[in-house]
């Protein structure tokens, strides 16, 4: 078997294992897309919960099987909610997954990334172009939380931190790129519609978090996770006339997309 083939052939793998397991999946997420982002959970066949309060997320993270935190909507009292339950999911071993959402464009935001990866034990970092930069050192072109930088501007960046951290990096764009310092992985799918909803990069973390609850591997893992995302994201786009009718027909091909299917439509490719 070929490595394409390979991956795919372990995209499909994934994702009939999360609809067999239905892992909880703990967010620590933003007001913006926490609906959206448990509908996407619950379309792949997760399960998700939404709870950041302080006096709670140990309890509840040591029920989960991944954490994703996203900082989309920050304040003190959520940075430290997600300081005590990266804590406690490090000492479970339960994957987590960071997404550091508009990191370089406030000092509060870029602080609250690094604190959560010096403080916890990050299992992935999935941003776009510009977080990523911005987390490397590098000087980056945001717009509020959108991204004024391309992937392959950022893949040396993310390859440098992914080393420095012992963390790996997934950048999500055009072509999405996952490298761990020494491997790297570019996933091919998606479509340009996915820009136009609200929420698609956050509940893309959110499906590589489902995906690392049953893939040991965090590289394996979001490169599947991806794929799979963004096979569903391609159908959607088929017959959508605009961002309302692609939003609703993505959440429908997340929940149709067959493991068959994946493995036939996904475009991983090892470099």
């Amino acid at each position: 078997m070929n490595p394409k083939a390979e991956w795919a052939a372990r995209a499909a793998i994934n994702l009939e294992a999360v609809r067999f397991a239905r892992p909880l999946v703990h967010n620590i997420t933003n007001f913006v897309v926490m609906n959206f982002t448990a509908n996407v959970l619950l379309a792949a066949g997760a399960s998700p919960v939404m709870a950041h309060a302080e006096n709670e997320v140990e309890e509840m993270v040591s029920l989960a099987r991944a954490l994703v935190l996203n900082i989309g909507t920050l304040e003190d009292a959520w940075i430290a909610a997600m300081v005590k339950a990266g804590t406690r999911a490090m000492q479970l071993g339960v994957p987590i997954i960071l997404d550091p959402v508009g990191a370089g464009a406030t000092r509060l935001r870029t602080a609250a990334a690094r604190r959560i990866l010096t403080e916890t034990q990050v299992a992935l970092v999935r941003g776009n172009a510009s977080e990523i930069l911005a987390l490397g050192g590098g000087e980056a072109k945001t717009r509020g939380v959108d991204s004024a930088d391309s992937v392959e501007a950022a893949a040396e960046r993310a390859n440098a931190l992914a080393r420095e951290l012992s963390v790996p990096v997934a950048i999500t764009g055009t072509l999405d790129f996952i490298t761990d310092g020494c491997r790297t992985l570019r996933v091919a799918n998606g479509h340009a519609m996915m820009g136009g909803v609200t929420g698609t990069g956050c509940g893309a973390t959110a499906i590589i978090g489902a995906f690392a609850a049953v893939d040991p591997d965090p590289v394996s893992a979001a490169a599947t996770a991806l794929a799979y995302y963004g096979l569903a994201g391609e159908q959607a786009a088929a017959g959508a006339t605009g961002p309302g009718s692609f939003l609703i027909r993505f959440l429908d091909a997340l929940h149709a997309l067959t493991p068959a299917e994946l493995e036939r439509g996904a475009r991983i490719q090892e470099n």
